[in-house]
């Protein structure tokens, strides 16, 4: 039976994004899981029409695309959870993150999907390790995301070097055993405790190269509020021994 692939990408106000990511991830995924995979495309409401867009491009996809809408902003976090649960409910046995706004290069879905086949539990698309890059980021930006990330390290004591990073492939063992309900993050600190709860488990996880490329189109979801929950919960995560 062959294996199926879920990916999940949340929205918001990803109008001019949207098409374009998934047009290219599901041409990647035909390559490396043809017949056997599903793109959720998981919309908050978003006022620029985003949903109405997805709605088409899931019409048009033959039953390879489909939108799950949500009716309140909660977060990136929330977002993810309720993907998980329908790609779960589905039968997905592995679940792949990708953002929206091409950061994430969709070719690199079949090498996040082959560390899986190598035996990771769970595959990181990661910025910070050898052959990884930022593409079109300034030195201040550069400094904040590897500030957060070695901060979020030092805190937790986790020799991951792409901690906040949203590119992820779980396999479906992971997910189930991680006790997402009780998931508490809502921004980006989401996706430090998610490999957290992993690494608590004691599944394996690997850094995949990737180069991440800073958005053409809309503006980052990154606020002062996402950056100070970081800051407030990672040292209750840490204290949180029995986390995942």
């Amino acid at each position: 039976m062959p294996r199926t692939v879920w990916l999940i990408i949340p929205t918001y106000n990803e109008l001019p994004n949207i098409g374009r990511a998934t047009a290219a991830a599901s041409a990647e995924l035909e390559r490396v899981a043809p017949g056997s995979f599903r793109v959720l495309i998981v919309d908050d409401s978003s006022p620029d029409g985003t949903g109405e867009l997805a709605d088409r491009l899931a019409a048009q996809s033959g039953g390879t695309v489909e939108v799950l809408h949500r009716t309140e902003r909660e977060g990136l976090g929330p977002a993810y959870l309720a993907g998980f649960a329908r790609a779960l409910q589905a039968g997905a046995d592995l679940v792949i993150e990708m953002d929206a706004d091409m950061s994430h290069d969709p070719s690199d879905i079949g090498r996040l999907i082959a560390a899986i086949d190598e035996g990771a539990d769970l595959a990181l698309g990661s910025r910070y390790v050898a052959g990884g890059a930022v593409a079109h980021w300034g030195p201040l930006r550069r400094l904040v995301s590897r500030g957060g990330c070695l901060y979020a390290r030092l805190v937790l004591g986790l020799p991951i070097r792409d901690l906040t990073g949203g590119y992820k492939c779980f396999r479906r063992e992971v997910l189930e055993a991680i006790d997402l309900p009780s998931v508490r993050s809502h921004g980006y600190v989401f996706q430090v405790e998610l490999t957290l709860r992993a690494v608590r488990r004691g599944f394996s996880v690997v850094e995949v190269p990737i180069t991440f490329y800073d958005r053409e189109h809309g503006s980052s979801k990154m606020s002062t509020r996402i950056a100070v929950e970081a800051a407030w919960l990672l040292p209750q995560l840490r204290a949180r021994r029995g986390l995942g």
